[in-house]
């Protein structure tokens, strides 16, 4: 049995003198290289005692050398683990120290701070990489062979294992079969027509399902290439728009910079055919004005840490705005009432639970955490709020812990925040549930005014009163140059939370 999703990938690659990758200061790495580069690397894993179900940890910047890592993890059968570039010394401590990895790759500049935590965690080498094809990982794979027979590996054998964010406790590791990649990939591939002539423009972070899978798995089983960017440039990005791009992946913030650039027409986006942006919600104005002004409707999906792309809006079809699609071909998608575990019907929020090929294994070292969100015939519970509606759009309303309940009373951040980012003068907005001694929760609304005609809270409030019901309104309105954000783009509402705790304290 052939290494599962690397064989895949190497059974459907394009010839050898194709360019994958292709970086801004001109580096290029062909289908060749990454074949005989890969295999030096997976020569090195094996010289420091790898052996295959062993978890490979690194904490590095975006290069073409880390997906030579990534891909010779698969072709050793090693477990691909990779960190947070933002994550502190305790933070690293915690992953390795739980992980237990048999070699841990760090950038060159932090070794001398995170050897010590790696050999009080147990690991036994310590790797480094750099952006500029340096570090003694490099080092070592330039005086090693680029022939390597491949572990065998199949469908059930771990790949990766990717850490949630633990915003609400200790983080979990992901564990992802090569089969839950495979799978997933396979479909994107189909389902958004990816193929040998697609040229992506990638400027994700590569330790995020998003900037790792979905759009590494999907254009190497494509056999596509990419422009590898080392993180969002809008000049750049349409600079590469009129040098052959016809792809781009991103987050909202990418859609909201490259609509602040006059740059971005008709003209500049001609040879692009396909925009995708998830990992947070798009706001409807965004894609109402992207399409204004490019001519391209955004297609937005919705995947998570431990399922990859579950729904997607379609290829041909309305893409529309608000909703994250269709369940992808083999996902099962449902709603449940929360407390009763209930299917919902069309139209009604609840629990969202998936069930398909991509579904994660569970979670690393928590057999008591896995069982408990998964429900008896196979549903993962992703903790997040939605609906189906009647023509079978799925929609995100929020994560079930963001749901604020004030006097009793559930009442979903989205539907709020829809309407407070249609009033003229708003940028964007994020409500939260806030300690209050009268109501449990009080209702507060944070929003992001523009520089001319912001209204003030009483404005706001005001305006919200012909809209929703009493209860839904926020207690308060406050105003902030910039909601806070991962580096995925999504609003982190537990540090809004933090922040204005004592807000209605006596």
């Amino acid at each position: 049995m052939p290494a599962y999703l690397y064989d895949l990938m190497a059974r459907r690659a394009p010839s050898p003198a194709k360019v994958f990758i292709e970086t801004p200061e001109g580096r290029k790495l062909t289908y060749g290289d990454l074949h005989a580069g890969s295999a030096r690397i997976a020569n090195v894993l094996r010289a420091r005692g790898v052996e295959p179900g062993d978890r490979v940890a690194l904490q590095v910047e975006k290069s073409p050398d880390a997906i030579l890592l990534y891909l010779a993890c698969l072709r050793a059968g090693a477990v691909f683990l990779p960190l947070n570039t933002a994550y502190t010394p305790a933070e690293i401590e915690y992953f390795l120290g739980d992980a237990k990895p048999r070699v841990f790759v760090c950038d060159p500049a932090t070794r001398e701070k995170l050897a010590a935590v790696a050999q009080g965690a147990g690991v036994a080498h310590v790797e480094t990489l750099g952006v500029r094809e340096d570090g003694s990982l490099v080092e070592a794979a330039r005086a090693a062979s680029a022939d390597f027979a491949d572990v065998a590996r199949g469908e059930d054998d771990l790949a990766a294992i990717l850490y949630t964010s633990g915003t609400t406790g200790r983080s979990k590791g992901a564990m992802l079969s090569h089969g839950n990649l495979a799978s997933n990939a396979l479909t994107l591939v189909d389902y958004w027509r990816f193929t040998e002539k697609d040229v992506l423009i990638h400027a994700l972070p590569i330790y995020h399902t998003h900037g790792l899978f979905v759009a590494m798995n999907t254009l190497l089983l494509a056999g596509g290439s990419m422009f590898f960017l080392p993180k969002l440039d809008p000049d750049l990005m349409l600079q590469l728009m009129g040098r052959g791009a016809t792809t781009m992946m991103g987050v909202p913030t990418f859609y909201t910079r490259l609509l602040a650039h006059p740059g971005l027409t008709h003209e500049a986006t001609k040879t692009m055919r396909l925009f995708v942006s998830g990992s947070a919600p798009l706001l409807a104005e965004t894609h109402r004005e992207w399409t204004a002004r490019t001519g391209h409707a955004i297609l937005e999906r919705y995947g998570m840490t431990e399922t990859n792309m579950n729904t997607s809006n379609p290829y041909d079809g309305d893409r529309v705005p608000g909703a994250v699609g269709f369940p992808l071909p083999g996902v099962s998608v449902r709603i449940t009432n929360p407390e009763t575990t209930q299917e919902l019907p069309r139209g009604e929020i609840g629990m969202i639970e998936v069930k398909g090929p991509n579904v994660f294994k569970g979670y690393w070292q928590m057999p008591e955490k896995t069982a408990a969100e998964f429900r008896t015939d196979g549903f993962f519970i992703t903790g997040d709020l939605g609906k189906i509606d009647e023509r079978g759009y799925v929609y995100i309303v929020g994560r079930d812990k963001d749901l604020v309940i004030t006097g009793g009373f559930n009442v979903y951040p989205i539907e709020v925040e829809t309407e407070i980012d249609a009033l003229a003068g708003v940028v964007e907005s994020a409500v939260i549930g806030v300690s209050h001694p009268d109501f449990g929760e009080g209702v507060t609304a944070v929003v992001v005014p523009k520089k001319d005609g912001a209204p003030d809270e009483k404005q706001v409030i005001a305006a919200l009163e012909a809209r929703l019901a009493k209860f839904k309104l926020p207690k308060r309105v406050l105003f902030v140059n910039e909601l806070p954000r991962n580096a995925m783009g999504k609003v982190q509402k537990a540090e809004l939370r933090k922040t204005y705790g004592d807000l209605y304290k006596k």
